[in-house]
This record gives structure tokens, sequence and C-alpha cells, in this order.
């Protein structure tokens, strides 16, 4: 979990913020604008990027007009196939910053995270993950058995690829853009890339580490994760990166 000491890393100049929305009407302008000026006041260098992912509500047309008042938003549409996945990758591939966080947009994760994330990135780490269940972290109105099943699926990816690391399934985490263009293909369409992503990177030997944040359930709106629907998805893809990991030989391992 310490820097690369191969070679300095860059600088970073700019942070794109990544989130995807469906149907988030009631909630995404109060996301964008708290997070725009939290980064504002700390300096932070930013776009917030949001993809709308095939919403029937309003959401559309609530970032159409935030973005006539807000030059860092950059509102687009998946037009393709939807999916938490294919939307944050139509993400990634439209940002312009050299660094990544990707984070919800119902405001259940803190807009303070995003800029401890920055920090972290520029004291020379290539990923940073956050995690709600260690000291300083916390979680607010989680739902019980939602709760149980995270827990026993950390778990189980804690001993599947013996690391440390206890909340890989949450979304909210950080990445220089060398990290993302090294682990692609990614191919994980639903909320299954919330674990594609930082299994990729850690198997592929790029620096981490883990900060505390903190979570709170959604006010508005109701919650996309369908964990039936999704159980199969995420075992697909631990066992195609773990094959990864031990049959690869090291072909896709960061230079």
């Amino acid at each position: 979990m310490t820097p690369s000491n191969t070679a300095p890393l860059s600088p970073l100049s700019l942070l794109s913020i990544i989130i995807p929305a469906r149907d988030e009407q009631d909630c995404i302008a109060a996301t964008v604008e708290h997070l725009h000026v939290e980064l504002n006041l700390r300096h932070v260098p930013h776009e917030i990027v949001v993809v709308d992912d095939g919403s029937t509500d309003k959401t559309w047309e609530v970032l159409s007009g935030l973005a006539t008042r807000l030059p860092q938003l950059h509102a687009l549409q998946n037009l393709g196939r939807h999916g938490y996945g294919r939307a944050v990758i139509t993400g990634l591939d439209a940002m312009k910053g050299d660094a990544a966080v990707i984070m919800m947009a119902d405001e259940s994760d803190d807009c303070r995270d995003v800029v401890r994330y920055w920090q972290k990135l520029n004291e020379g780490y290539e990923c940073v993950f956050g995690s709600r269940f260690m000291k300083g972290g916390g979680v607010i109105d989680y739902p019980r058995v939602k709760l149980w099943i995270n827990r026993l699926a950390n778990l189980f990816l804690r001993v599947l690829f013996n690391i440390k690391l206890n909340d890989t399934t949450n979304a909210f985490k950080a990445y220089r853009k060398e990290v993302i263009d090294g682990c692609r293909p990614l191919i994980a369409p639903h909320f299954n890339l919330t674990v594609e992503l930082p299994l990729k990177a850690i198997v592929r030997g790029y620096s981490w580490s883990v900060i505390p944040i903190t979570w709170r359930n959604r006010r508005h709106g109701m919650a996309k994760l369908k964990i039936k629907e999704m159980g199969s998805r995420y075992l697909f893809i631990c066992l195609y990166i773990w094959l990864e990991k031990y049959f690869s030989r090291g072909d896709y391992r960061k230079p």
C-alpha cells in the first residue's frame, strides 16, 4: 500500500468526478452544487462529469439547466445500452482530468471525502480507496440486510485476493488516469464495475492507500442496486480477475 518507488509520479492538474445518474431529478442538482462549492473552497481544480443513463424523469432537464450556469459541469447522455458500469465507462472515456473520483448521484457520498482523495493522490499514490468500516469511517441508516450481505461479500474478497481492503464493493474511489487506462478493457456493465476497477488495479501492481469515509442512505428516489440480480455478476468479475492474478503470469501488470 506504499507509493510506487519505481518512478516519481507526475503532478496532478485536474480532477474529474464521474457521476452516473438514472432517474435522480430530486437530488442531482444538490449533489453537483454541493460538490462544486466544496471543491472550489478547497481550491481543487475540477470538472464534474455527469452521465445520464437513460433517465425517464427530468434528470436530463435538470442537468441541462445546471450546465448553462456551471462551466465545470460536463453533462452527457449514455445513448448506448444502459447500466451503471456502462455509464461510468462513458464518463471515464469523456474525462479531461489526470485523475478521477467515481461517486454516486444521490448524495450518499461526502463531498469532503473527494477533497481528501485528491490530497492523498497528490501524496504519490496511484489509487485511493475509501472504507466505511475502518476507524474514522461510518455509515448512516444502512439497511440491516444489505449491511450483512456487504460484510460477507467483502470478507470473501479479502480471503480470495489476500488483501486487507475491507470495503472493496464501495463505488466511491479515486484513481490516477494511468491506472484507469492500465485496467482496460473494462468489461463490467453493471454495479460489478465497483469491484472490477479496484481489484484489477491491485492485481496489476498499482500503488494504493485507504482512507476512512462516511456514507449515508439516500434521502430521495429509489436505490438502483438489486442484490438478487447482481450476485452472479459480481462472482463472474471476481473469478475473472482471480484467474488473471494467478494464471496470466504478469501479462497485464504495470511495467
